[in-house]
């Protein structure tokens, strides 16, 4: 933690150009215990989404000192989408040789999340994702990578085609709930750029569901390191009515 931070952390946030969701949804989830500052990967006009991803993987290790020695004390690069493009022991590795390298604590979103379902126990997943068939394909290998069973996966789709950043709180319950996940079933909404705070409660009423989404494990991870103390997921805002019944249940590990 910062020398002389008393009560706030401060957290830097690294987004894709035209991510809707990732700033607002982090900071309700930040709430009052961090600040955030946010740096954007630069836009590739004209090229294929497979480019754009790639890029950011390659341009990361330079966005990190885009904050030009602002004092954080935790960073995350809130975009999931072109870590599935690698394996996840690439993912971590990466993370930890720039945390090394910045002496911040560092970490994808993908990694903030493979770390948020240790934390709870997870076992068993159904995956929710907004990504073209293809890169939900390399999504689901990635987390049967990690260990994790994927029961079923649930493709979404906004109004005019696959697009995390076009799918819509509504859309995204609908299909949600007529894939008719179990009512027991941790689901994971992978994406950053999808609005998932909106969807916590209507997927989680009336059942015994876990909803663990991109922006609030990554919320969770940057906390924790940011205000120098260990943070449950059912403490973190806007997620503690239907979070905190399963984290009990599951004996989440400190």
């Amino acid at each position: 933690m910062r020398t002389g931070s008393v009560s706030r952390g401060r957290v830097g946030v690294i987004v894709a150009p035209a991510n809707p969701s990732a700033e607002p949804e982090l900071t309700r989830l930040l709430g009052s215990r961090a600040d955030m500052h946010v740096a954007r990967f630069p836009a590739r006009p004209g090229t294929s989404l497979a480019e754009r991803l790639e890029s950011y993987n390659d341009d990361l290790p330079v966005m990190l000192y885009a904050f030009d020695g602002l004092p954080l004390d935790a960073m995350v690069m809130a975009c999931s989408e072109p870590r599935y493009l690698l394996g996840p022991d690439e993912d971590r590795d990466q993370c930890d040789r720039l945390s090394a390298a910045t002496g911040v604590p560092f970490a994808s979103a993908t990694l903030a999340t493979r770390e948020a379902m240790e934390h709870v126990g997870v076992t068993d997943i159904v995956l929710v994702s907004p990504y073209q068939p293809w890169l939900t394909e390399l999504a689901e290998r990635f987390w049967k990578t990690t260990g994790l069973t994927v029961t079923q996966v649930v493709q979404v789709r906004a109004k005019d085609g696959y697009s995390s950043y076009a799918v819509t709180p509504a859309e995204l319950i609908a299909q949600v709930e007529l894939a008719e996940p179990p009512e027991d079933a941790v689901l994971l909404l992978t994406g950053t750029g999808i609005p998932t705070l909106p969807v916590l409660a209507p997927l989680s009423t009336g059942n015994d569901r876990l909803l663990l989404t991109s922006n609030l494990c990554t919320a969770w991870w940057a906390l924790s390191r940011a205000i120098g103390q260990h943070v449950t997921l059912s403490r973190v805002p806007h997620h503690r009515p239907m979070a905190a019944p399963r984290v009990a249940h599951t004996g989440g590990r400190a």
